[in-house]
């Protein structure tokens, strides 16, 4: 299928699809940037408003996507397939938002080593996501679709990664934290930050479909 003969007029699905990746991805870094200094309050601030803005963007993006597929009368790939991919791909934007804010509400006092490794796995997914998603106006080309599908692996292993991560975390906190309100808090964030990467490997899920089925 040659995709680009295939683009809608009334605006290109693959452009605002990588818009929302790199707010995403944007927002990403921002959370790290927040958990990196999360110490120096000036700069937690900062950050958190980073994140708020970045999400906020994307949230325009899925907003528009949404719109144009009821708009347009032939889309690049399926309509559904768009609808899945731009809200799941948001979904994973609202959770970097949720856990910045749950870290502010709940008053957390210090980052742990575990959510700085969470931060990270979350943050390599998101680029991942990036990566794959710029791939999809190009599945045309086998080697393009052969290395959207080698990314989406990619984010697996990452998921997989988290999910050990979480687990080895849960259990050093119930055994080693004293303190009730600490353990309540501390679990929220990893479960939180772990969620990230379950969504990425949703969105993984769907441009996988979407490349089996179109390129």
């Amino acid at each position: 299928m040659l995709f680009k003969k295939l683009l809608p007029k009334e605006g290109n699905f693959f452009e605002m699809f990588n818009q929302h990746a790199e707010r995403m991805v944007e927002g990403a870094h921002a959370f790290a940037k927040l958990v990196a200094n999360y110490s120096d309050v000036n700069l937690r601030e900062q950050y958190n408003r980073e994140v708020d803005h970045a999400e906020r963007s994307a949230d325009k993006v899925t907003q528009e996507v949404n719109r144009l597929i009821h708009s347009t009368f032939i889309t690049p790939i399926d309509r559904e397939q768009i609808h899945t991919l731009i809200n799941t791909m948001d979904d994973v934007a609202d959770l970097i938002q949720d856990s910045a804010e749950t870290m502010a509400l709940y008053d957390v006092r210090h980052m742990t080593e575990e959510i700085t490794r969470l931060t990270d796995l979350s943050v390599r997914c998101c680029e991942r996501v990036q990566e794959a998603v710029q791939l999809l106006s190009k599945l045309s080309d086998h080697q393009s679709a052969v290395a959207a599908l080698k990314t989406c692996e990619e984010i697996d292993k990452i998921e997989s990664d988290a999910d050990r991560v979480m687990r080895s975390a849960l259990s050093k906190l119930f055994r080693e934290e004293p303190d009730v309100r600490e353990v309540i808090k501390l679990k929220a964030i990893y479960e939180l930050l772990e969620t990230i990467t379950d969504k990425c490997e949703d969105v993984a899920n769907v441009v996988e479909g979407i490349v089996l089925e179109n390129s």
